[in-house]
């Protein structure tokens, strides 16, 4: 299995914000973390599949739980800001800034690695993503197990992120080692990641910290032209390169004027079962709260609600909703007119494997 030992017994342990975690329970976790195990944990975002940053072969183990390609970098998760000299360099007066607003939060900063952090978490680089989780049980984890914890979605690899320990689950289970059910995340998608190697910072990743957010506290900072495309040959952030957060089925999204939008998509669903390519219920019609009642054929998941900026926090387990509705193709709205339409449609986009339609 993922570790290369055969399938295994995962253990689940509960956190939440009123009892926290049984004593016992949160030391057997970082144990697992200090002895080269990986263990699932909850943050503000999503789900992360974590393991000892510093030991290569726990890297290892990381992608081939995942089924992740090694070039692709993992991010170190940490506690405390002391950490952070200890596995970066080159850390200027913009990072203590940025730190000083957005951590712990949903911020990824990249720095030059140091010596400690191996290649193999950085995916080959010699950079280094590093955060601070604002999530008092990972943060209290974290604390536990005492290193920067190396930590990617704990999801299968391209497959939509978990937002629950129920889709970690479907993923990984038998294939880790242990899993903090920690309930549902706060924002539902992952954190922005800002490189901080560049002299003007670049966006590598949108997030809950938009441009604007990081602009006003460092002045100007720049989105990476290839964010919106199929990424690079190398990636230097999680996310860039391959096709990510995706369902089974392909998946189209449609682009333009919301009426028209939902227009197209019901013609686009009738042209479908008038000419064969697809019954039905094969069809599947990602839609906000507002417009899921607009489609009178196909099987509609709704992402929450544009009005109350509900979308971010529930795409994921949409996405995964059509999985269990073993659609063969779906058909999405998009989200460009919401506060953080750079990160929600980074994601559907990605999921899409760019594959559009303007109307």
């Amino acid at each position: 299995m993922g570790n290369g030992e055969g399938a295994m017994t995962t253990k689940y342990i509960k956190w939440t914000p009123a009892g926290g975690f049984d004593r016992d329970e949160l030391s057997e976790a970082a144990q697992v973390i200090r002895e080269g195990g990986l263990v699932a944990f909850p943050t503000e975002t999503v789900y992360g599949l974590g393991g000892n940053g510093l030991r290569p072969e726990v890297s290892k183990k990381i992608y081939a739980a995942k089924g992740r390609p090694s070039d692709n970098p993992l991010i170190l998760h940490i506690a405390e800001r002391k950490q952070l000299d200890l596995i970066a360099r080159g850390i200027s007066g913009k990072t203590e800034k940025l730190a000083d607003a957005f951590w712990p939060g949903p911020l990824t900063m990249i720095f030059e690695k140091a010596s400690c952090v191996p290649y193999e978490t950085t995916g080959g680089l010699g950079t280094v993503a590093v955060r601070m989780p604002d999530h008092t049980g990972a943060l209290e984890f974290l604390k536990r197990a005492g290193v920067p914890v190396a930590a990617p979605s704990a999801n299968t690899s391209g497959r939509p992120s978990p937002t629950k320990a129920a889709h970690v689950r479907e993923d990984l289970d038998g294939i880790i080692d242990m899993v903090i059910d920690g309930g549902d995340v706060g924002i539902g998608y992952e954190s922005t990641i800002l490189d901080m190697t560049e002299t003007i910072p670049v966006i590598l990743r949108p997030g809950a910290v938009t441009k604007k957010m990081l602009s006003d506290v460092i002045g100007e900072v720049v989105m990476d032209p290839a964010l919106m495309s199929a990424g690079r040959d190398r990636p230097k952030a999680p996310g860039m390169k391959y096709r990510h957060y995706a369902p089974k089925a392909d998946m189209i999204v449609f682009q333009g004027n919301l009426a028209a939008v939902a227009d197209r998509i019901q013609k686009q669903v009738q042209s479908y079962v008038c000419d064969g390519s697809y019954k039905a219920e094969e069809i599947g019609i990602l839609a906000a709260e507002e417009t899921a009642g607009s489609y009178p054929e196909g099987q509609v998941v709704s992402v929450g609600s544009r009005k109350k900026g509900t979308v971010g926090k529930m795409i994921y387990g949409a996405l995964r909703k059509f999985d269990e509705l073993h659609v063969k193709i779906i058909l999405s709205e998009s989200f460009y007119e919401l506060e953080q339409q750079e990160a929600i449609m980074n994601r559907l986009l990605k999921a899409a494997g760019q594959r559009t339609i303007d109307v």
